[in-house]
């Protein structure tokens, strides 16, 4: 699986894991160059708290674009860690 925004690969694995419609990409899979640590955070009822990073590529933000759990709740450990994204981050096979 790849992950692209504004034409650049921002993350590659084939180790994904799919949770509701989205591939969440293991932690040394995104390309750290591309992202920046956001002060957003959210609460999912049996995830856990979410972080999230603005995607950075070409002075270009896509703010709160990707999203991971630190610490989960027991129901989501095999995600812990991994990061998944939205906001027209393109996720292809």
């Amino acid at each position: 699986m790849k992950a692209t925004w504004n034409n650049t690969v921002i993350a590659e694995s084939d180790e994904t894991i799919e949770v509701e419609g989205n591939q969440y990409f293991p932690a040394d899979s995104i390309n750290k160059e591309f992202f920046k640590p956001s002060g957003t955070h959210t609460v999912c009822g049996w995830k856990g708290t979410a972080s999230y990073y603005d995607v950075v590529v070409d002075d270009k933000t896509n703010a709160d674009a990707a999203w991971f759990y630190p610490e989960t709740k027991p129901d989501a450990k095999n995600i812990e860690g991994y990061v998944a994204f939205w906001k027209g981050v393109q996720v292809i096979e």
